[in-house]
């Protein structure tokens, strides 16, 4: 009993340690390199960026250049950037919120061996270059397109749509792209729901969408959470969809980073901006963290 004991804790730490280890040399150790770019003046040197610690006189010399950082506040443009990034992130999650929940709603509802083909046909798209299948859609949203020859064909236009380099064209590939990630939390959760609930309200003479509404929504608001967080962080500094796309009218923090660090070549600035935009990615995912704890606290209780 006592090797037990001691073997233990041991063995937690060994198994704690590898996803720390992971997040120390992926995350952590990028995060301080970029952080560390980010207080510094761009140069016309490789790496085109002054160093932060100096070695003057035998004596360790730290020079924080703060200039970019006021530089995002300053400028009307990183704001907008921004702020446009936001806008079109929380639109795109509200639509896959929008379409997701009917679709893991009958998932969740379906028998044991139809849910598991409904399933894969979610997971499916996935398989396939996340690239081939934007190239896919310019194709179908295209002027001579298969959607505006469809269109044409059943008379629904009279000429073809411009889709292809709009703001809409970059909603619909997002919202295409990560609909599974609002799917799969939201399956998740509903296929747990105690259907014993709905035939009590339904029994006290509940209609169902009183039923959905009182019963079914509240119950599966971890997994609205969890599918929103998903959607919504990496849908912020999206790059590939808006590029291909969204056209020059669809800003993006994403294009603006890639912008800074490969055609400006200015990756001070850049590095200043990713870690704004991680700062701010960061607010709802300790927001959603802490909803976690409360939540597991109050079934504890």
């Amino acid at each position: 009993m006592k090797w037990r004991r001691t073997l233990l804790p041991h063995s937690r730490w060994a198994v704690i340690s590898v996803p720390y280890l992971w997040m120390l040399l992926f995350f952590a150790v990028p995060f301080l390199i970029v952080l560390k770019i980010a207080f510094s003046h761009q140069a016309l040197a490789i790496p085109p960026y002054t160093p932060v610690l100096e070695f003057v006189d035998k004596a360790v010399m730290l020079k924080l250049n703060l200039s970019n950082f006021l530089e995002l506040v300053r400028d009307a443009h990183y704001l907008e950037a921004y702020a446009s990034s936001l806008k079109i992130a929380a639109i795109s999650t509200f639509f896959c919120l929008l379409i997701g929940y009917p679709m893991a709603y009958t998932i969740a509802r379906l028998p044991p061996t139809s849910r598991n083909i409904a399933l894969m046909l979610v997971i499916l798209p996935s398989w396939i270059s996340f690239l081939i299948r934007i190239y896919a859609w310019m194709g179908i949203l295209q002027t001579n397109g298969l959607l505006n020859k469809a269109l044409l064909s059943i008379g629904i236009i009279d000429e073809p749509l411009r889709m292809m380099n709009t703001p809409l064209a970059a909603y619909i590939g997002i919202v295409y792209a990560y609909l599974p990630f609002m799917i799969l939390p939201l399956y998740s959760n509903l296929v747990k729901l105690d259907l014993r609930l709905l035939e009590a309200a339904y029994d006290l003479g509940a209609k169902p969408w009183k039923a959905f509404v009182k019963i079914t929504l509240p119950l599966s608001r971890s997994g609205i959470i969890a599918g929103c967080m998903l959607v919504m962080i990496p849908a912020v500094g999206e790059f590939v969809i808006p590029e291909l796309l969204g056209g020059p009218d669809t800003l993006m923090i994403g294009r603006l980073l890639w912008s800074q660090f490969f055609s400006a070549g200015n990756w001070p600035m850049a590095s200043a901006v990713a870690i704004v935009m991680l700062v701010l990615l960061l607010i709802p995912i300790i927001v959603f963290h802490r909803f976690q704890q409360r939540e597991l606290e109050g079934r504890l209780a």
